[in-house]
């Protein structure tokens, strides 16, 4: 049987599960890359214990004891989906190691990110992107904005083009061609983006990048402050970095956020690929016809007959660094879909009648961040807002549909808040989770939170 097979291309608009499809890079791109380390601009920050910030520039490439990010190449023409300049930048922290990617390429960078991180497929995890919507100098809004895409998106495909990837790649059959970024920035914020190597990567690394971008678009508009909006996985790591919750070389909160606000994000986090783990296995298997860049709940599964073993393309595996992070059991919740091919062994770990794993609680032990985020709490000074969806209806989806959700994510994981502070809002709109960043109703609850 095979009738629950979705096609890779469809199933890679996914949350956890989008593959990565961002437009080339003009051959007319102008880049102006540092030619030495002497040469190229490091940025030294340093936190007090009163959690202020003080950054200053330098023309050393010297890592700094606390953190430094150093810019490795501009961006300027060329550029695709609207921005108006693309930095390159390291982190310098010994702490960032390199990641593994999956062998057969499938979570590489193409087109314009892959370009953008000079040409490299598998960027070093301690590398980012800051993307530059035009108006980034010339907005009138006070507060600087920084979007934070999910797991394999890309700063176009989530904020600037829908449509990158093409019909089907944003939750419906055609797709718009402009994002968030252009509406907010046609109102007057002064908007950026981050982009990031590993499109899957761990949590605490996309944390640390967001406090570095945090603190670039300080220094450049000379705010105190900035707006975060994170979407999905982006969601979950942007509220990491407003807790604290770092490894022991990361670097503390600032207290530069002013408003965090989280499109779709499992904010108790989610059982998705668990639940319904065989319908997934048959886009990631490659002997089933499967491409997509995503974890599987299996190591191994029945192929035409034969058994086939992909440790590395599951949770059990090292290519998905940050697929653990966002894990949390909700079957006490929500009874799971009993009729779904080998769902026990699935969900709990062991050996079904097609797969073979070791089930969900082995992959939160594993590495699962839910409650150390929860436990360590968001800041009272920062208002969080949770814009969430109701609408299971992501097209050619196998949607979650064991409880309300917005077809990844349940409305009670989203809306939940526990560890948030200062809870400022949370809407749930009819919206599944691939529309809440770029449909009308979204972005103008969005720009009505930031004022």
């Amino acid at each position: 049987m095979k009738t629950n097979v979705l096609p890779g291309r469809v199933l890679a608009a996914l949350l956890l599960a989008a593959g990565l499809a961002a437009a080339p890079l003009p051959a007319s791109a102008t880049v102006t890359a540092s030619a030495s380390a002497t040469a190229s601009v490091t940025t030294s920050v340093t936190t007090s214990a009163t959690t202020s910030a003080t950054t200053s520039a330098t023309t050393s490439a010297t890592t700094s004891a606390t953190a430094s990010v150093t810019l490795e190449a501009t961006y300027t023409t060329g550029l695709e989906n609207g921005w108006a300049l693309v930095e390159r930048y390291r982190d310098t922290s010994t702490g960032f190691q390199a990641e593994t990617y999956p062998p057969d390429g499938r979570g590489d960078h193409t087109g314009q990110g892959r370009r953008l991180f000079g040409d490299v497929a598998r960027p070093h995890s301690s590398r980012f992107l800051l993307y530059h919507a035009p108006g980034w100098q010339s907005g009138a809004k006070a507060t600087p904005v920084l979007l934070v895409h999910g797991a394999n998106q890309t700063a176009d495909l989530a904020w600037a083009n829908p449509n990158a990837r093409g019909a089907y790649g944003c939750g419906q059959s055609s797709c718009p061609t402009t994002g968030l970024m252009q509406h907010l920035d046609a109102a007057g914020y002064k908007v950026f983006a981050i982009g990031f190597p590993h499109v899957t990567g761990d949590g605490h690394y996309w944390s640390e990048q967001i406090g570095d971008a945090v603190k670039r678009v300080k220094a450049k508009t000379g705010a105190a402050q900035v707006d975060v909006i994170g979407w999905s996985k982006g969601a979950f790591n942007a509220r990491m970095y407003v807790s604290s919750l770092r490894q022991s070389w990361g670097t503390a909160y600032a207290g530069d956020v002013r408003k965090l606000i989280l499109i779709g994000g499992p904010n108790k986090g989610f059982d998705w690929g668990y639940r319904h783990g065989w319908t997934h296995d048959f886009a990631i298997f490659p002997e089933c016809g499967g491409s997509l860049n995503a974890p599987a709940p299996h190591s191994a599964m029945i192929c035409y007959g034969l058994w086939r073993n992909h440790p590395e393309l599951s949770y059990e595996g090292n290519a998905y660094p940050g697929s653990d992070d966002m894990l949390y059991r909700w079957d006490g919740v929500y009874p799971l879909p009993t009729t779904e091919q080998d769902w026990y062994t699935t969900y709990y770990g062991g050996t079904g009648f097609y797969t073979q794993g070791n089930g969900i609680q082995w992959a939160i032990d594993r590495g699962s961040l839910v409650q150390p985020l929860i436990d360590a709490g968001t800041p009272a000074a920062v208002a969080v807002y949770q814009l969430c969806g109701n609408a299971a209806d992501m097209a050619l989806m196998h949607n979650e549909h064991a409880g309300p959700s917005d077809g990844a994510v349940f409305v009670a994981s989203c809306t939940a808040a526990d560890g948030i502070a200062n809870r400022a809002a949370s809407v749930t709109l009819g919206l599944n989770h691939l529309k809440l960043g770029w449909a009308s109703n979204a972005r103008s609850q969005i720009a009505t939170w930031l004022g």
